[in-house]
C-alpha cells in the first residue's frame, strides 16, 4: 500500500471502530503500515538499514490513548554509532511525511524521528536522556516524560528498554529529581470554578467548550507516571500501570475505574470531531445533566489522585 492508499482505509474505517480500545490497535496498525511503506521507499534510494534499529511512538500512541484525531509522536532508536544517525535520519523524515499524508499531522514541537534529538543508537539515547534528567529544566523534563510515555512498535523492544533501565539508574543515583518531575507537573488546570460550575473556554473558536486533556485526563496519566518511575515498571499504558501498581498503592483502586470511564466518556463524546484541534474538546451544549456531573467527577478525582500520588512519593517514599 502506499500513503494515499492507507489514508483511504483510514478514511474508510476509523468511524467503525466500536471503543477506544478498538480504536488504538485501528491507530496502531496505521501507523506500522505506514512505517513500513517509509523504510520500503527509503531502502530502494539508500539500501537496507545499516543497522538493527526499533520505532517507537510516544505520548497518547505510546499509552494506547489516541483519539479519534492524534498527531505524531515517535523516534528511533538503533544498535550501532553514530555513522548510521543520518540514514535514520532520512527514514525519520520520510516517516513523518507519510504519517501527515495519512491525517496524523506533525507534532508542532517536532517530536519526531526526523529530528536529530529524538533518532540515537542506544549507547546516545542513554546520554541524552541523562542530559534531560541532569538539566532538570521545565522544558527538559517535559521531554524526559514524553519518552518515557514510549512503545516499540516495529523492531526490538530490547533497544528501549534498555534506556529505560539505564534511566531507573540514574534517578535512583540522584533522587532529587523525583521532586523536579513532580514540580513539572504539579499544575493542573481548573475545569471546576467555585460554586461548582464548569468552566468552558470563553474565547476562540472552542468557546463553551470544555479541554479534557489538560482538565480531565492530565491527573491521571501524570500521577501514573510518577508512580511507574518510582517503582521502576515499565509498562507504558495509564490503565495498565493502573493493573501493575494497584498493589503496591492501595489508594489506586478508587480511581481505576474513573480513568476507564473518562476513555468512555471522551471516545463517545469526541466522535464528531473534524481534526486534531477540536477532538480534546466536549461541547457543554451537548452534554447531559448527568454528563455533567460524570465530568466534574472525572476532574475531582483526578485532582485527588495526583494530590495522593504527590503526598506519598514525598511524604512516604523519603526519596529526599
Amino acid at each position: 500500500m502506499d500513503y494515499e492508499e492507507i489514508k483511504l482505509f483510514r478514511e474508510q474505517n476509523i468511524h467503525k471502530q466500536s471503543n477506544y480500545q478498538d480504536l488504538n490497535i485501528f491507530h496502531d496498525r496505521l501507523i506500522e503500515q505506514t512505517v513500513k511503506t517509509a523504510l520500503r521507499k527509503i531502502e530502494e534510494e539508500q539500501g537496507k538499514a545499516p543497522a538493527p534499529f526499533a520505532f517507537f511512538v510516544m505520548g497518547s500512541a505510546g499509552r494506547s490513548e489516541q483519539s479519534l484525531w492524534t498527531d505524531q509522536d515517535h523516534g528511533i532508536v538503533y544498535k550501532g554509532t553514530s555513522a548510521e544517525k543520518e540514514y535514520f535520519l532520512q527514514l525519520g523524515e520520510e516517516i513523518a511525511n507519510g504519517l501527515e499524508i495519512v491525517c496524523y499531522p506533525k507534532c508542532e514541537g517536532k517530536v519526531m524521528a526526523s529530528e536529530p534529538m529524538w533518532t540515537h543508537s542506544v549507547e546516545n539515547w542513554s546520554y541524552q536522556v541523562e542530559h534531560w534528567l541532569d538539566e532538570a529544566t521545565w522544558q527538559s523534563l517535559r521531554h524526559f516524560s514524553t519518552f518515557f510515555d514510549s512503545r516499540v512498535l516495529i523492531g526490538d523492544t530490547a533497544f528501549l528498554d534498555a534506556v529505560k533501565r539505564a534511566t531507573f539508574d540514574h534517578l535512583d543515583s540522584d533522587t532529587r529529581v523525583y521532586k523536579r518531575l513532580i514540580d513539572n507537573v504539579d499544575y493542573i488546570r481548573k475545569g471546576i470554578g467555585i460554586f461548582g460550575q464548569l468552566l468552558p473556554e470563553q474565547s476562540g473558536p472552542m468557546t463553551g467548550h470544555i479541554h479534557l486533556k489538560t482538565t480531565a485526563f492530565f491527573p491521571y496519566v501524570n500521577a501514573l507516571r510518577l508512580l511507574a518511575l518510582v517503582n521502576h515498571d515499565l509498562h507504558v499504558s495509564t490503565a495498565v500501570r493502573f493493573q501493575c501498581l494497584k498493589d503496591s498503592y492501595p489508594f489506586l483502586l478508587e480511581y481505576e475505574d474513573q480513568f476507564e470511564r473518562l476513555l468512555e466518556f471522551r471516545y463517545k463524546h469526541t466522535k464528531k470531531a473534524k481534526n486534531y484541534d477540536e477532538v480534546h474538546y466536549v461541547s457543554l451544549k451537548q452534554l447531559s445533566k448527568s454528563d455533567k456531573q460524570e465530568l466534574k467527577h472525572f476532574m475531582k478525582s483526578g485532582a485527588e489522585l495526583f494530590d495522593k500520588t504527590k503526598n506519598f512519593i514525598e511524604n512516604e517514599c523519603s526519596l529526599w
